[in-house]
This record gives C-alpha cells, structure tokens and sequence, in this order.
C-alpha cells in the first residue's frame, strides 16, 4: 500500500531524483492512517488511539468538532471514548471475520487447483529486472 500511495507522487522525478521518496513518506503515511479500512469500518488511527484524528484543514477552519470541544468535559468524554473503543474493537473482530470469509468464498469459486507433472509444458514469463528497483514503473 505504501508503494501504491508513493508511486503516483514521485512518478515524474523518479529517475533525476531516486531518493525524494523519504519527503513524500509522511504524506502517505497519514493518509493510510486516517482512511477508513474498507475490512473492519474504521481507520487505523481511531483503532489505536479511540478518536478519530483532528486533521489540520479542521484547525485551520474551525470545524464544529473543534468548535464543541470543552476542557471540562475532556475526561467525561475520555471515558465515553474508551467504551466506544472497546466497543469499536468488537464491531471490528465481526467485520473482520465476515471479511475473511467473503474472500474465502471468492478464492473457492474461482480459484482452480492445477496440479503439474514431470514433463508437462507450461508457459513461463521471464521479466528482467536489470536496472530497475521497486519505484520503478511497470
């Protein structure tokens, strides 16, 4: 996934400038941690920490999250945050295991087992990967 979200970013100067990848990392990076996982419902960020990430166009805007939010009712909301959490967690384990289970499904209706032979004649496709790396275009 991390090559998926750096490629497209670097695309156009990856032969002048192999290494500007390291720049590009930390754009990608939060942009897996706040997307939602399409598996589970939820995004990485709000499983580990139990909110979601206050973005910062929602800082410079003054979104109505930001807007509400109260010091006083920082730790009644902490605590409501934690059960959401916990709840959050077994909502995942569900959407996990049906997940799973969809692409069991799939992998046994399309997927053939073929067995091979001594002798048998297969198609191979041999590529080179001479002076290329992993950026490199396909």
């Amino acid at each position: 996934m991390l090559l998926q979200g750096l490629k497209p970013r670097i695309f156009n100067r990856l032969n002048k400038f192999g290494a500007c990848w390291v720049a590009e990392l930390p754009m990608v990076l939060w942009n897996l941690r706040t997307t939602p996982n399409w598996a589970i419902g939820y995004t990485p960020f709000f499983m580990v920490y139990g909110s979601e990430a206050v973005l910062p166009t929602d800082l410079d805007y003054g979104a109505p999250r930001i807007r509400a939010y109260n010091e006083q009712g920082a730790k009644a909301s902490h605590q409501d945050a934690m059960d959401q959490l916990d709840e959050a967690h077994d909502i995942t384990l569900h959407h996990s295991a049906k997940y799973q289970q969809a692409l069991r499904r799939y992998h046994n209706r399309w997927v053939r087992d073929r067995a091979f032979n001594i002798r048998d004649l297969v198609l191979r496709l041999v590529q080179s990967n001479k002076d290329r790396h992993k950026l490199s275009p396909p």
